[in-house]
């Protein structure tokens, strides 16, 4: 099955406008997939703060994991 995104909005006759023409050649049938944007995403402190809390990550806090010092590297200064 081949696979098409295309962006729209659904109107308040709850009919589903397409910004663009699709390019394909009808009349044909087709499968439409609705993804809705999340009422409420999750701020950046709160995702850090769960990964952070993640059980999966806890080999990072072992001494074995701490392979770098304040002397590797060179300082980057962005200029931009």
């Amino acid at each position: 099955m081949k696979a098409i995104e295309v962006t729209g909005i659904i109107d308040t006759s709850h009919h589903l406008i397409l910004d663009d023409p699709l390019p394909v050649e009808g009349p044909t049938r087709v499968r439409v997939v609705i993804l809705l944007p999340e009422d409420a995403d999750i701020n950046e402190k709160d995702w850090l703060r769960a990964a952070a809390a993640n059980p999966g990550f806890d080999y990072l806090k072992e001494p074995a994991e701490d392979i770098y010092s304040i002397a590797d590297g060179r300082p980057f200064h962005d200029k931009g």
